[in-house]
Formats: structure tokens, C-alpha cells, sequence
């Protein structure tokens, strides 16, 4: 089924002689992330590893479309130390989209652990290829090839290699504000060092460093109890409600979490999932078919949406080491009640701020930028998980939601969260306002 589908994706018409030009759809591009995603959660990337792997080959992309389609301009000189990318050999049959979509797929062999999945995938889609034309799947793999190592070349130098080998986090147990690792497997802090990642387009990880937390205190009556004390209150709420609350179900529905430790008896092992960033680009894609966006227009989402999440990983997980904050999980069980558990599983890395309010923040202002202020959706990026689909008004209302839902899971205060959203919205609005992708001259006469 799945090979008939893919047929279906790529060839628009069947039994064609090996000269007819290779028709590229959007649902490739669809395929290609899809693909991508799905390996990322059988290799368990961690969430900002994974806006990474999903930014660099959505760039190569987008930067061979917008070559030829003069509704686009090219990221290079905006998107830091990036170059222009090599022209094809004139005269060669080179087909721009299938271009894109070679080097997408090469870029993201590169990124990933489970590269024979991808070289499975790759080959398949070689062989329909060049069975249809020969000659235009050969120059236009040439060609997307070249491009993959150009952005190869400029992905190596963002730091990330050296970032492998710094020392790991160490937890400070004399002040009782720090985090501490959580049950039930402690893990230790993941991606400490990610502030030092390269970033796409704010000029530095501190560009949006948000206000500090409120002051740490358990002494009751203080802003930071009250804001403990919340978190358990609604916890208990909910416990009385069941799993039928609403509460529940949007926790459960934004919990995104990659890697989750279960125990049975002496056992431990671990459940997979989507980043919170996969998830918002799950949301591109349902945008992306909902508005019949062609094949440039649905890598230039994906583009633009991926450079966002990337940026909002880098400034938030700057904050998350700098302000150090100890989770719900932690002094509930400490000062309130030490056989609580919150709903979901508390992340291996600081309370503050909340991941997937600021990523939540940058990538629904992205989307709103693209498909408008009231695109109403349908989300089904969590049926693979077994959970229903939620219907939402618009990317910042689904924003919100995701936000709230860390409070909901027992996993952060409430000042992670707003203050998290607002500096998502923050972040992206700059990517909106600072980044050039589109020819407004071009884009009004296409209209």
C-alpha cells in the first residue's frame, strides 16, 4: 500500500516513455518529512536535535526553488554566514523541485543515525526516477547532490560538533532553587550546551532572554509557592475529574515527549514520540494540503517554520541553564506531598521556560504569517499515538493550548508558560519582520 501510494505521489500519469519531464508533487515534499520524522523517533532525538535535523534540509531546499520561482529570494545573506548556493550547469536538464527534493533527502541522511532506513527510501524513489527519465533524474540528482554539500558544508561550521564534546551538566544539590533530575530514570541534563548552536536568524541566543522567574521561596504566601501550589491544585482537580477532563486530554494530547521511561517490575524501557517541534511541523503539513499549496510554497513553510523552532530551541534552552530552575516534580514531593506524580513525565533539562510554549509562540507566528490570522484546522498529528484529533481557530489559539498544556501535565508553573509563549511570539515576529522570503511584487501578480 504504501508503495502504491508513493507511485501515485510521484508519477501523475502511469506507462510513460523515458523522456516525458518528471512531475513533482507537494505530497513528495509531505513524504520526505514524514520520513525523516519517522526515524528521528525511532533514533530518539532530543527536541532541539531535532529542529535541527528538520532546518538544514528544508533550507537546501527552499534555496534551489527559490533559484527559479521569482515569488522566492534566497536566504543567503540573511540567514547567518550563509552563501549562495552553486547554479547548475547550463544546458543540463536539471528540474528544480526534484532537485529540492534530492537534496532534502540527502541532508537528512546525513543528520540522522538510522541512515540505511533512509538510503531504502532514497533508492526507491531513484529507481521510478530514472525509469520515467533517465537523463532529468540524473542532471537534477547531480545537482541537488551539489547543493546538499554546499549546506553540509555551512551546517558543519554551527558549532554543534564542538558542542558534542563539552562536559555534561553538572547539578548543584546546595541550593534548593536548582534542578535536580526527576523519576523515574534521573537523566541527566540533556543539551546544556545548546545555546551555542549557531542560530538562524535572531542575532544571538540572549536576542529574547526572557524576565527572570519570580523569586524562589516555598514560604507560603510568596509568588513562587503560589505558583507551586497551583500546579498541584489543578493536579488534584483533574485526579477527581478523571481521565475524561479536558485538562487530561490536552496534556496528554501536547505531550511530545521522546523519550518516556516506563517500569514494569525490574524493567525499564522506554515509549517513542514526535518532538514538540515534529509536531508543529505535522501543523505545517496539514496547513500546507488544507490551503492546495503548491511545491514551493509547501517548502517554504516548512522552511520558514523549521528556521523558527530552530531559533526558538537555541533561545530557549540559553534561559533553561541560566536561570536553573527546579521542577514541580521535585518540591511538590519535598514539601507538599511525596506521593505525587504529575500526569506526564517531567523532561530530563530545567523548568524555565517552558519548550513548547516558546516554540509553540515562534511557530504559530510563522504560520499565521503564511496562511493568515484565522486558518482554522483540523490537527491529527497524534492519531499515530492513539489520540483523538483537536480542532483549533487558528495557530495561536492552538499556541495557547500547547502552552498551557505543561501546566496541565503537572511539568511547569505558570510563569514557564506565559512568559515562555510570549517570548515564542517575540522570536517569531522578529523572523517575520527581519527575514525576507517572499517577492511581494511577484506574489501579487501570481494572485
Amino acid at each position: 500500500m504504501k508503495k502504491l501510494l508513493l507511485l501515485l505521489i510521484l508519477i501523475s500519469v502511469g506507462c510513460q516513455k523515458n523522456d516525458t519531464p518528471i512531475e513533482i508533487s507537494p505530497e513528495l515534499m509531505h513524504s520526505n518529512v514524514d520520513k525523516v520524522t519517522e526515524i528521528m523517533i525511532h533514533d530518539i532525538f532530543s527536541p532541539p536535535v531535532a529542529s535541527r535535523i528538520f532546518a538544514y534540509p528544508n533550507i537546501a531546499a527552499y534555496e534551489i526553488i527559490a533559484q527559479e520561482d521569482e515569488r522566492y529570494l534566497s536566504l543567503a545573506g540573511q540567514v547567518h554566514e550563509l552563501s549562495p548556493i552553486p547554479a547548475p550547469d547550463a544546458g543540463k536538464p536539471v528540474n528544480r523541485a526534484l532537485a529540492a527534493a534530492i537534496a532534502h533527502i540527502d541532508l537528512s541522511r546525513r543528520l540522522i543515525f538510522s541512515e540505511e532506513q533512509m538510503n531504502t527510501y532514497r533508492d526507491s524513489l531513484y529507481a521510478l526516477w530514472s525509469e520515467q527519465n533517465k537523463k532529468e533524474f540524473e542532471a537534477s540528482r547531480d545537482y541537488g547532490l551539489e547543493v546538499a554539500e554546499h549546506i553540509a558544508a555551512w551546517m558543519d561550521k554551527d558549532n554543534y560538533k564542538q558542542t558534542r564534546t563539552m562536559p555534561k551538566f553538572t547539578v548543584n544539590t546546595d541550593e534548593p532553587s536548582r534542578w535536580q533530575p526527576t523519576p523515574p530514570a534521573y537523566m541527566a541534563g540533556i543539551e546544556p550546551h545548546w545555546s551555542k548552536i549557531r542560530p538562524f536568524v535572531i542575532d544571538s541566543a540572549e536576542q529574547f532572554k526572557p524576565v527572570p522567574p519570580p523569586p524562589f521561596s516555598m514560604e507560603e504566601g510568596s509568588d513562587f509557592y503560589r505558583e507551586v501550589r497551583e500546579v498541584y491544585d489543578i493536579s488534584k482537580k483533574m485526579e477527581v475529574e478523571g481521565d475524561e477532563s479536558e485538562e487530561v486530554e490536552i496534556a496528554k494530547f501536547w505531550d511530545c515527549n521522546p523519550y518516556v521511561s516506563v517500569t514494569r517490575g525490574h524493567l525499564m524501557f522506554a515509549t517513542k514520540k514526535i518532538t514538540p517541534g515534529a509536531h508543529w511541523i505535522g501543523i505545517t503539513k496539514i496547513a500546507c494540503r488544507k490551503s492546495n499549496s503548491d511545491f514551493n510554497e509547501t517548502v517554504h513553510a516548512y522552511t520558514k517554520t523549521s528556521m523558527a523552532i530552530a531559533d526558538a530551541f537555541i533561545s530557549c534552552w540559553d534561559e533553561k541553564y541560566r536561570s536553573n530552575l527546579i521542577r514541580p516534580e521535585t518540591l511538590i514531593n519535598e514539601h507538599i506531598d511525596d506521593n505525587w506524580k504529575p500526569v506526564l513525565q517531567t523532561p530530563p533539562f530545567p523548568e524555565y521556560t517552558s519548550g513548547h510554549s516558546v516554540v509553540s509562540g515562534a511557530a504559530s507566528t510563522v504560520l499565521t504569517d503564511i496562511f493568515g490570522e484565522n486558518f482554522s484546522f483540523d490537527d491529527d498529528t497524534e492519531l499515530a499515538y492513539g489520540l483523538p484529533v483537536r480542532s483549533f481557530t487558528s495557530f495561536r489559539q492552538a499556541a495557547d493550548e500547547a502552552a498551557i498544556s505543561r501546566m496541565y501535565g503537572g511539568i511547569h508553573y505558570r510563569a514557564a508558560v506565559e512568559v515562555g509563549v510570549k517570548q515564542g511570539r517575540d522570536l517569531g515576529s522578529y523572523i517575520v519582520n527581519t527575514l525576507k522570503t517572499e517577492n511581494e511584487s511577484q506574489l501579487a501578480q501570481s494572485k
